[in-house]
């Protein structure tokens, strides 16, 4: 149902199954997917695209140009995951030309309210973004990672699988997966155990993360050093490589 207040571009594809709440604002090029419910007073801009089964709040605002001098007016894009929420006054801005053209927010992810995701980022499959967590450009969120309120993350950051990052931290470095990370600015808390746990990680995969976390950052080593002790006294499971993986890939330098 289409409320008689909301105004729908002629050049929007919406599945007859969606729901769009009074004054809202639909733009052009923009693709709804079955069974999503827009709220009252929300902004979807041009150029956006919502996978089924999402819900958007009262007051979002999907798809503006992005915050970025270099932005020259180009056709860009914003694509959200199936099965996301979207709360209250939530901000999403479409990619750059320089920074690959697309913000993208994965399945199944929660935005609370006041929500940033600034352009070009990415985030995976259930990703939760608590109240004012905020995103500059070019970030990029793994998997089940859980940002905690009023966490700020630097431009070009990585946050990898099941990381947890709490409450009012600032975000210069990667974070690694599977690990805990807070504070101003954040450092390493050990590794998530309890939210492992929670998504069933078995204990032989939990003991082989906690060996390798303590063998990287807690006994003094090189970084050199530390990978091929891992490799060496660690059992090489997905996840172990993963780890490993993530930190020789770093671009801005590893939280400690």
């Amino acid at each position: 149902m289409i409320h008689s207040t909301a105004i729908i571009s002629s050049k929007a594809e919406i599945d007859s199954n969606v729901e769009i709440g009074p004054y809202s604002i639909i733009g052009k090029n923009v693709f709804i997917g079955s069974g999503t419910v827009i709220g009252p007073h929300v902004v979807v801009d041009p150029y956006v695209t919502i996978g089924a089964d999402c819900n958007i709040f009262q007051y979002a605002a999907i798809g503006a140009p992005p915050q970025s001098l270099k932005f020259e007016g180009g056709e860009t894009y914003v694509k959200i995951g199936r099965g996301t929420i979207v709360r209250e006054f939530v901000t999403i801005h479409r990619g750059t030309e320089s920074g690959g053209g697309i913000t993208e927010v994965g399945e199944e992810n929660l935005l609370m309210a006041y929500t940033h995701i600034a352009h070009d980022c990415k985030t995976g499959r259930k990703v939760v973004l608590s109240n004012n967590a905020t995103l500059a450009g070019h970030i990029t969120i793994g998997d089940n990672a859980i940002i905690g309120g009023l966490v700020a993350i630097h431009q070009f950051v990585r946050i990898g699988d099941y990381a947890f990052v709490g409450g009012k931290s600032a975000v210069v470095k990667d974070i690694p997966p599977y690990v805990i990370a807070s504070g101003d600015r954040a450092k390493l808390h050990g590794l998530n155990s309890v939210g492992l746990k929670r998504h069933g990680f078995s204990e032989n995969t939990v003991s082989s993360l906690k060996k390798t976390y303590r063998i990287i950052f807690r006994i003094g080593l090189t970084m050199n050093e530390a990978i091929e002790r891992v490799r060496a006294e660690v059992e090489q499971i997905p996840e172990v490589l993963g780890f490993i993986d993530f930190i020789k890939s770093s671009q801005r330098g590893i939280t400690r």
